[in-house]
């Protein structure tokens, strides 16, 4: 006997339930670092849910092989299944940089501060080095893979920027910069990303802006392929 269910309304329960845990987490925490870390545990428990398993999402530290370390990060989406090492520390994640998909900062609200301060987040993890060695398989070696662009990204509850037009001024930026936004999220408004296609960005009025944001950044995720093979003899220096 079929299931009664519908695609479109099981798209709509998703967004619905990850707005009402925002909302409820604005709400009902009053100390604002209490409601920060609610909010990023939202997000971080929805990609753990809805994203492939090769990925895996947590709050962390990034570092590199030359002893350089990000401002501790939201939200990094980052690989399991060949990453060869992930460091737990006075109950703090620190994450090599080669395993790195995706960094995002989380605010109660989009606006032109907190886009800067998403931007100075992001930087901070692409600006890290990363290396890459070649590929041994069964017919020989493949070369170095090509280091993958990091996405960088903003998620929110509430957009406080209505106008599309305001938005996009902030969110227009060179993409050689190193803080550029590639997609980011209000929950109860919009999503935005940056079309490469037409080497733009582009802002998204959405009545379920989760479930679109999250087909948008799905999108990115495949198009970045695998991370690269770290080299762990460059890690392991810092042993001496």
């Amino acid at each position: 006997m079929a299931q009664d269910w519908q695609l479109s309304e099981l798209l709509e329960n998703l967004h619905a339930d990850v707005q009402h845990k925002l909302t409820t987490v604005r709400k009902s925490f009053k100390h604002s670092v209490v409601k920060g870390d609610g909010a990023e545990n939202v997000w971080v428990d929805l990609f753990n849910q809805y994203l492939p398993e090769r990925y895996r999402a947590s709050r962390a530290f990034v570092v590199d092989s030359q002893n350089q370390f990000s401002e501790q990060i939201d939200v990094v989406i980052y690989d399991r299944q060949y990453s060869p090492f992930i460091f737990h520390y006075a109950e703090q994640l620190i994450i090599p940089a080669e395993s790195v998909y995706a960094v995002f900062e989380v605010k109660q609200t989009l606006n032109k501060q907190h886009i800067d301060a998403a931007r100075k987040k992001v930087a901070s993890v692409r600006e890290l080095h990363r290396t890459s060695l070649p590929i041994p398989h069964a017919g020989g070696v493949h070369p170095p893979r090509e280091l993958i662009g990091i996405i960088g990204g903003l998620l929110a509850l509430e957009n406080e920027l209505k106008i599309s037009n305001k938005l996009m001024g902030h969110l227009e930026n060179d993409q050689a910069d190193k803080g550029m936004l590639n997609i980011g999220c209000a929950a109860d408004d919009c999503f935005f990303y940056y079309d490469n296609d037409h080497q733009r960005m582009q802002v998204m009025q959405h009545k379920k802006a989760t479930t679109a944001f999250l087909f948008e950044l799905l999108s990115q995720l495949q198009k970045c392929g695998t991370v690269p093979m770290i080299d762990i003899h460059a890690y392991g220096k810092w042993l001496e």
